[in-house]
């Protein structure tokens, strides 16, 4: 388990933050703590030092969706924001700011200008964490990226962002996944019969 004694703010505090503002969002719940668990298991693909940075960035990538926090109505950006004006770390907002393309839906909401106050790192962590948004569906389920895609298009719409963008942001997310798969390959040799973690083992965790 990923506890990041070394990291400033700590996995811990970050998950309690994320059960304060969302666990009264049954769904919502489900999933960002799906989405920390499946990080520790993607933390084999990030160096050591930076595991606790992952897992608390997958605990916090979606509290923009808690009432309070809701400014310009786009989640990544309000939670960024939020993270902000707590005083947590600048990188920590950013990853929250950009996970699962949101660059690409803040041009169809008109918000770029704000999220561009956040940069946007090109990293295995970065990856990480939107491998793991994008293999946790909104219940807390494990899918695979592909399920994920086309549960996110029904749930939003046709006529959403989240659709007009997917010609772009699907290759994208995809993309990453391929490349998160690979950094998982190279460390994890599966024994015989048994997955690569690819598709995510259930930990037996209960976050909730």
């Amino acid at each position: 388990m990923v506890t990041g004694a070394s990291f400033p703010y700590g996995v811990d505090r970050a998950r309690e933050l994320a059960h304060r503002l969302l666990a009264r969002m049954d769904s919502r719940w489900r999933h960002t703590a799906g989405v920390a668990g499946r990080a520790e298991e993607l933390a084999l693909t990030v160096p050591i030092a930076e595991r606790a940075v992952l897992v608390a960035a997958a605990w916090l990538h979606d509290i923009g969706y808690a009432e309070p926090l809701v400014l310009t109505g786009f989640h990544p950006l309000d939670g960024a924001r939020y993270l902000d004006r707590q005083g947590w770390p600048p990188r920590i907002s950013a990853l929250v700011a950009h996970h699962s393309g949101a660059r690409l839906i803040a041009r169809e909401l008109g918000v770029s200008e704000l999220l561009n106050a956040y940069p946007q790192e090109s990293s295995a962590v970065a990856d990480a964490l939107t491998c793991a948004d994008q293999t946790v569906g909104h219940q807390g389920e494990r899918l695979a990226i592909r399920e994920r895609l086309a549960e996110v298009l029904r749930r939003h719409g046709p006529d959403s962002p989240h659709a007009r963008v997917h010609a772009v942001r699907g290759p994208y997310l995809l993309e990453i996944a391929e490349r998160v798969e690979r950094r998982l390959a190279e460390v994890l040799v599966p024994a015989p019969g048994e997955c690569t973690g690819w598709q995510g083992v259930d930990t037996g965790r209960n976050w909730t």
